[in-house]
């Protein structure tokens, strides 16, 4: 798989991270507050310009109710079985 920003798996992880957010009412503005950061670190992680780790993950399905697993196993889905790294 290449380095990107922009693959399936990336674009499935933030569209769940979005509807995620949009579904619990918050707007990028209301989950910054809560997590205690810019509100442009989650525009940039919304729009794909910045990768997230999973424990960023962990902090921003508990922020929107996100659940993890559903998102993981939707993006194993898109994700070749002959991927690399």
């Amino acid at each position: 798989m290449s380095k990107t920003l922009h693959s399936h798996g990336q674009e499935t992880l933030i569209a769940a991270l979005v509807a995620a957010r949009k579904a619990s009412g918050l707007t990028q503005t209301d989950l910054a507050v809560r997590l205690r950061c810019h509100q442009s670190l989650i525009a940039r992680i919304e729009s794909g310009q910045r990768r997230i780790d999973v424990v960023e993950l962990v902090i921003l399905a508990r922020a929107t109710g996100l659940d993890i697993a559903a998102v993981l196993a939707a993006i194993a889905r898109e994700v070749p079985a002959e991927a690399g790294l």
